[in-house]
């Protein structure tokens, strides 16, 4: 096994040397200049760790762990789009740089894309790496539609946003380790273990990125820190705080989601108090905790060595500890 900062520079070696643009330049430029926006890479790095630690050379998993990263790139691109986000990254988002419709037509190519990178594997590994794609995309969509739905609706609970996230941005955490392990040919055991593994610090890493979105630092984050606020999403911080608030405390957490202010910081402060207040910015803390225990525990049962449960660790615990 080696370094996470060594499958990271040679994946973005990988990337560079298969992503290039191309004619129509307004189909590619888009495509390349998203992907070269860095990011923290996670997902492929993922595939590329799980396929050594089940003893496969992490190159042989170097085409699905792409696919994995102009995926999750592709789901960036509509989702700026749809939350009409002027920032990803730190930078302008693709539909801000160039226009709503290139951002539409080059995220859908970066779709096909992604599939066309898992024709470098046999067929039964093709097959299987497929199937997982197809279903994962699909639960994908899903989350987002999900996401959608609910910023019309007044009656959400926490299980149905632990759901949301699961499906929005858990299950391809949790599919970019099984595809390393499929690549691996571990045993179905195995496969699935590896998978529940990654759901559970899917879903934790998305607490984290939540949590931050309201406290994270501007200057590390690289997204419009409030954001969520803004936009008047309900996170877990939000139905949290409402379970617990007073009922003046509701009445405001309620009446600030309900406006657009010109300026918003005002917004952004008065809800991160009422968050701070209910203690629903500590709750969501130690859910992140509960949801990375969980994966551990599962980390546990895995048919591996403990030198290769060790990896998988210190890297669950260097995501929680992140502020990016």
């Amino acid at each position: 096994m080696q370094p996470v900062a060594i499958y990271h520079k040679h994946f973005t070696a990988y990337l560079e040397e298969n992503i290039q643009s191309r004619e129509p330049r307004g189909l590619y430029d888009p495509i390349l200049y998203i992907l070269n926006l860095g990011g923290k890479r996670i997902r492929p790095i993922l595939t590329l760790l799980t396929a050594e630690i089940f003893g496969k050379n992490y190159q042989e998993a170097l085409p699905a762990a792409l696919a994995i990263e102009v995926f999750h790139n592709f789901s960036l691109v509509h989702d700026d789009i749809m939350d009409d986000a002027p920032l990803r990254r730190g930078k302008e988002t693709v539909h801000e740089k160039w226009n709503l419709n290139t951002g539409i037509l080059s995220g859908d190519a970066m779709l096909i894309l992604a599939y066309q990178y898992f024709e470098k594997y046999n067929p039964e590994t093709f097959q299987a790496l497929a199937k997982l794609f197809s279903k994962t995309a699909l639960a994908v969509c899903e989350g987002q539609q999900w996401d959608v739905d609910f910023e019309v609706r007044d009656d959400v609970t926490i299980n149905e946003y632990l759901k949301m996230i699961e499906y929005k941005t858990a299950v391809l955490v949790a599919a970019a380790m099984k595809m390393g392990a499929i690549i691996a040919q571990t045993s179905k055991e195995n496969c699935q273990k590896i998978y529940d593994f990654g759901l559970n610090l899917g879903i934790a890493f998305q607490l984290q990125d939540d949590y931050l979105d309201a406290f994270g630092n501007p200057e590390t984050f690289g997204k419009q820190v409030g954001g969520d606020i803004i936009e008047n999403k309900k996170t877990y911080l939000y139905l949290k705080a409402l379970e617990l608030a007073s009922a003046e405390e509701k009445n405001s957490l309620l009446d600030l989601y309900s406006i657009q202010p010109n300026d918003n910081s005002e917004k952004v402060a008065s809800v991160k108090e009422i968050f701070i207040q209910t203690k629903s910015s500590k709750l969501t803390q130690e859910a992140i905790a509960l949801f990375t225990e969980k994966a551990f525990t599962v980390l546990e049962t895995l048919e591996i060595g403990d030198a290769q449960k060790s990896v998988l660790r210190k890297f669950g615990e260097s995501l929680m500890k992140r502020d990016v």
